[in-house]
């Protein structure tokens, strides 16, 4: 007979719950009826050593967890600034956002003991400040110009930007293979930590959504206004729905990434045919959408310009798509998928990636710590680090 795992009942139950995840799934897990799970979080029975880890495995907690006398202290949950209509946080959403966490918690920690200094913008400004004052100052920071990116890759320079003041951006859209992220439940969150500031963006939406979540993001950092968003995008839809703060940051993200001194420049011409709004709004990394709706604010097109130009805009759009889904699937037979540690970096960050992979190779991190925090096994950090170098 199997040995048994003398499970503390309260910790293992409380384990599957703060995952999100149903008696049902859990029990398929393993390959046992619900109410077999059920008796194991009541006490009445065990789960064999092998169930246990399997179950640990899938809640992403320690399998010593299990044993502990009594829950434990955990991540306090981020404040959430989505509609209180929203969709309730999946598994999926608690374990990017627990792991984020706990990446932050670690760099947080360690540059305290290193005694760095606070970065100077990380609550800056409050929301009862002019947006367009913070959207400024974000630029200034980053030394980023508006609709003068280089390649044309506008998300690529905010990243590489932000992450060279020390500010830590990881995307991604997937846990694993069986768990994605839905962007109508969860676009991006922040961290605003003065010694470790962290962003995450959801990266299930196209790159320009990304954008315009990136830098809302962003100034959740400005404000110090750690939490979960949702619902990122130009003022205009719902607005009587949104949170303050959420109001404010999508504020900000308009005033920095299309900036009404710009977007005068260019001119009123640009809005006599949705292909030429297209063209433009590319330039400044949005959307379409996001820049009518801008003008609109601004009073440099009608409501009547506005629902002809949305129109046409949306079906360039669908148009435009169709045609990145036929690039990324060509991509994809080319090169067979996106490369493995390539994807791990863009989720943990570069500058997460790196700032481990010093530690690691400094000494000052244990092999078993650094793998767990970049998810990547010690005798692969070799793939990690020529992907960072590329």
């Amino acid at each position: 007979m199997a040995d048994k795992a003398h499970i503390t009942p309260i910790v293992f139950k409380w384990a599957r719950e703060s995952a999100k995840i149903t008696a049902e799934i859990a029990a398929s897990k393993v390959n046992v009826p619900a109410e077999r799970l059920l008796e194991w979080e009541a006490g009445t029975s065990q789960p064999t050593i092998k169930q246990a880890q399997m179950l640990a495995k899938a809640y992403k907690r320690p399998f010593a967890l299990f044993f502990l006398p009594d829950i434990p202290r955990d991540f306090q949950p981020l404040q959430d600034f989505r509609r209180s209509d929203s969709k309730p946080l999946s598994t999926g959403s608690v374990f990017i956002i627990r792991e984020i966490q706990q990446k932050q918690a670690w760099i947080s920690e360690t540059n305290r003991e290193k005694n760095e200094q606070k970065f100077p913008f990380v609550g800056r400004f409050t929301i009862h400040d002019n947006p367009a004052l913070v959207a400024q100052d974000i630029l200034d920071t980053l030394a980023i110009s508006p609709g003068k990116y280089a390649n044309g890759n506008a998300i690529k320079e905010w990243i590489d930007k932000a992450e060279a003041r020390g500010i830590f951006i990881s995307r991604t859209s997937f846990i694993n293979s069986h768990l994605t992220l839905d962007s109508n439940e969860l676009q991006g969150f922040a961290i605003a930590d003065p010694y470790a500031p962290f962003v995450f963006i959801n990266s299930e939406d196209w790159a320009a959504p990304q954008l315009f979540t990136l830098v809302h993001e962003l100034a959740h950092i400005w404000i110090a206004a750690t939490g979960i968003s949702a619902d990122v995008e130009p003022g205009f839809r719902k607005a009587d729905r949104l949170h303050p703060v959420e109001l404010f940051c999508n504020e900000v993200a308009a005033n920095a990434l299309i900036p009404i001194n710009m977007l005068r420049q260019v001119g009123s011409n640009i809005f006599q045919s949705a292909s030429q709004a297209f063209t433009i709004a590319k330039t400044f990394g949005v959307s379409s959408f996001a820049l009518l709706v801008r003008a609109l604010n601004l009073n440099l097109i009608s409501i009547a310009q506005y629902k002809s130009l949305k129109t046409a805009a949306d079906a360039e759009f669908k148009a435009f798509l169709i045609k990145e889904e036929e690039k990324k699937a060509k991509q994809k037979e080319s090169a067979g998928g996106p490369n493995y540690y390539l994807l791990q970096i863009q989720k943990n960050s570069r500058l997460f990636t790196q700032t481990v992979l010093d530690a690691f190779r400094g000494g000052s991190l244990e092999p078993t710590q650094a793998s767990s925090l970049l998810n990547v096994k010690i005798n692969h950090f070799h793939n990690l680090e020529a992907q960072l170098y590329k």
